[in-house]
């Protein structure tokens, strides 16, 4: 079985020892699976999902019950008053891009308490890139606060609050391209207390690209104004071809509706193009989907360790916050041939061989796997990285653990040949 797409003995028989040591955590995942299960089903029940709600409106997309009917699925299940589930939304970059577009206006502060934005964020605030687009480029203040020991810096946050003029405090769960660790909620709870604690008025905003469903709630429920992301990834279930949403407080959540569409129109408008079948079902199947999804990188984490990578994060046996796993492979070859592995290790498009070449909105040359059925839906396995020291792979995805497992293998097997 394994022969025949070109994995070793050597690689099974670790994966077969690594599985072993596995399975204490693999419980708890399908325990939070349950729990992330019962909410959406619940949420799908309390709103009388029907057939019906799966008819295609096109045109203007006035009154589109099965739109209206989703949104607030997602409010519920986001302990939210308001969301924005749309097409129209082609991006987590494009969703972030449009909320703080939405929420700042000329001369307000946007600060950043996670460090560094992800690169395609740094085009949009106006800290790379040439674009007269930018939020700065429309007066807009940016300032950023890093992190210590991937911890918010609880002390100087509150400083700066105290200060006042800070209109909207951004936080990036995930680590993008930074090193390092993600920011759990417990975290991400705490410094939003001591905010509002200082000043009510702060919007805090959460990235939430890569988290939902991870742990057992979400940045809204534990006090964030508003959250966005995409749905190619953790919610669209590897169901959903493109889309992403907004969740938060209905105020601020029709501001950013606003900026999609027109003022005074909003929510009203938007026609679903035939996609509200695909978005429910991929949110139904998205518990599953993520489980499934931090085994196979919680697998790749134990055996990459296991064949002396042990610049890794998370450990195996690390808490998550999302479905992201890193590597420092620490050689441009090492990490070209893994990404080539993982390219081998898909679906579609197998035979191709990724190469590093630029990137909009990058600042080094990129490598980037994933033949995925969806071009870009990092729900599905794939894996990424810039060609700069030392040379971190990113990897994300798999729909199923039996194909992210047997993605792994083939892509550790291409690197250490």
């Amino acid at each position: 079985m394994y022969e025949e797409i070109g994995i070793s003995e050597k690689v099974v028989e670790m994966s077969k020892e690594v599985e072993k040591e596995l399975v204490d955590i693999f419980a708890k995942l399908d325990e939070n699976c349950m729990k992330a299960s019962s909410k959406v089903l619940k949420a799908f029940q309390d709103n009388k999902v029907s057939t019906t709600d799966f008819i295609e409106v096109t045109g203007y997309g006035y009154y589109d019950g099965g739109r209206e009917k989703l949104e607030r699925v997602y409010s519920q299940i986001f302990g939210a008053e308001d969301a924005l589930v749309r097409p129209q939304i082609m991006s987590g970059t494009h969703a972030l891009s449009l909320t703080l577009f939405g929420l700042l206006k000329y001369g307000d502060t946007m600060v950043s308490i996670s460090g560094e934005p992800y690169d395609t964020l740094k085009s949009v605030i106006g800290l790379a890139g040439d674009s007269e687009n930018s939020l700065i480029k429309h007066g807009i203040k940016y300032e950023e606060i890093d992190l210590i020991d991937s911890d918010f810096d609880y002390e100087k946050i509150a400083e700066r609050v105290r200060q006042g003029s800070v209109k909207l405090i951004e936080i990036q769960r995930s680590r993008g391209y930074a090193q390092r660790k993600s920011l759990t909620m417990d975290k991400i709870e705490k410094v939003i207390k001591i905010i509002k604690d200082i000043n009510s008025e702060v919007i805090v905003m959460v990235d939430n690209c890569y988290g939902e469903f991870v742990e057992e709630k979400e940045p809204t429920e534990v006090g964030a104004d508003i959250c966005v992301s995409s749905l190619m990834k953790n919610l669209g279930g590897g169901i959903a071809t493109s889309g992403g949403y907004v969740v938060g407080k209905r105020n601020l959540v029709n501001s950013v509706a606003e900026c999609l569409t027109s003022p005074c129109i909003g929510k009203d408008l938007g026609a679903n193009f035939n996609q509200l079948l695909s978005y429910y079902k991929g949110l139904f199947m998205a518990p599953s989907v993520v489980k499934s999804t931090l085994k196979s990188m919680i697998f790749a984490s134990r055996m990459l360790e296991k064949f002396g990578f042990d610049r890794i994060s998370p450990k195996y046996d690390e808490p998550r916050t999302d479905i992201i796993q890193t590597m420092d492979l620490l050689s441009e070859d090492k990490l070209v041939k893994f990404c080539q592995g993982v390219q081998k290790g898909s679906p579609i498009e197998s035979y191709v061989v990724p190469v590093p070449d630029d990137m909009p909105g990058y600042q080094y040359k990129e490598i980037m796997a994933g033949g995925s059925f969806t071009p870009g839906a990092t729900i599905e396995l794939s894996c990424d990285g810039p060609l700069c020291e030392p040379y971190t792979a990113y990897m994300q995805g798999g729909l199923t653990y039996e194909y992210g497992k047997l993605g792994i293998m083939m892509a550790i097997e291409n690197m250490i040949k």
